[in-house]
């Protein structure tokens, strides 16, 4: 059976005599995405069907100068989440390109749906729209099923009292740096991740050296300082690394400009040209300017405890697993 990442429908469609298609962008893998993929896994296995999720790369809003959103994850992240669901998964990674915004609705079902991914059983949310200028609707999917022989489920969205889950909602309690409810729709902490880079000594100076983070792909928190969990990403997966605590944003005591970079307790390893992830675990306070070095100093070592307290009893792990 086919599973992992798979580049293209036509890759998938060579392997596989019938599939069970779960469609969607699934940024930030949260509960609400668990929830319909745990299902279709399911309902797949059921049904003597390959459990394929059909995603789209880069974002369609990008290829159609919408301009997509901040990421939550990844793609690699993205995928690493949805196969540590169930290994049975193959998902399919499509590239959007403007050959493929330009086909109708009708091309898209029978030529990627049918003939490419075998698909017998399509999964979609309510408001999934798809084809030239996002002209099919649910109706449309439901009726070109009935033609070709597929049949359409759309998935109910699934939440808490604070409402539905959604990648959105995620991305607004992230930037008000409200964590709690930010790791409560994912199931998981948010995370961040990039290579670590030289910088400026400053930590070190101070006595408190950090890791500091080159470009990071995934949506920003609101600037501050953060409990932390630390993977090391490398060619055979993460492995658990330390804890820490991390700062978000400009560092305006020592007007250092905007980096991310975590402290890593109880470390002592060379870390540079390293892929670090850091998992913000909890908000500890605000980024604000200190009058000069050594109250930045008191403070950092006030955020250090407090850090060290907010993840007493949680192991450091590759621990990407829902909460």
């Amino acid at each position: 059976m086919p599973q992992g990442r798979i580049d293209g429908a036509k890759s998938l469609r060579a392997k596989s005599g019938g599939a069970l298609v779960i469609i969607g962008n699934f940024d930030g893998v949260h509960r609400g995405h668990q929830a319909v993929l745990g299902a279709s896994a399911l309902a797949a296995k059921r049904a003597g069907l390959v459990p394929a999720v059909l995603t789209f790369h880069p974002h369609p809003a990008e290829v159609l100068g919408r301009g997509a959103l901040p990421a939550l994850t990844t793609l690699e992240r993205k995928i690493e989440l949805i196969i540590r669901l169930d290994p049975a998964f193959a998902v399919v990674v499509e590239p959007f390109d403007a050959e493929l915004a330009r086909c109708e609705p009708e091309e898209f079902a029978e030529r990627l749906l049918v003939r490419e991914l075998g698909a017998k059983s399509v999964v979609v949310g309510q408001n999934f729209r798809f084809g030239r200028n996002r002209a099919g609707d649910l109706p449309a999917l439901s009726r070109l099923g009935e033609r070709l022989g597929f049949e359409v489920r759309a998935e109910p969205l699934h939440g808490d009292a604070a409402g539905a889950y959604s990648s959105t909602r995620v991305r607004a309690a992230l930037a008000r740096g409200e964590l709690d409810e930010v790791n409560e729709a994912l199931g998981r902490p948010h995370s961040l991740s990039g290579s670590v880079i030289r910088g400026a000594g400053r930590g070190r100076s101070l006595g408190v050296p950090t890791a500091n983070l080159g470009p990071v792909p995934e949506a920003l928190p609101s600037y501050g300082v953060y409990a932390c969990l630390v993977d090391r990403l490398g060619a055979d997966g993460p492995r658990a690394l330390a804890r820490g605590v991390a700062n978000v944003g400009v560092r305006p005591t020592v007007g250092a400009g905007f980096g991310v970079e975590a402290h890593l307790f109880d470390l002592d390893e060379d870390l540079y040209g390293a892929v670090l992830r850091v998992h913000l675990v909890r908000r500890l306070r605000e980024e604000r300017r200190f009058p000069g070095v050594n109250e930045l100093k008191a403070q950092i070592e006030l955020d250090i405890a407090e850090a060290r307290a907010a993840l007493a009893g949680r192991e450091p792990a590759a621990h990407g697993a829902f909460a």
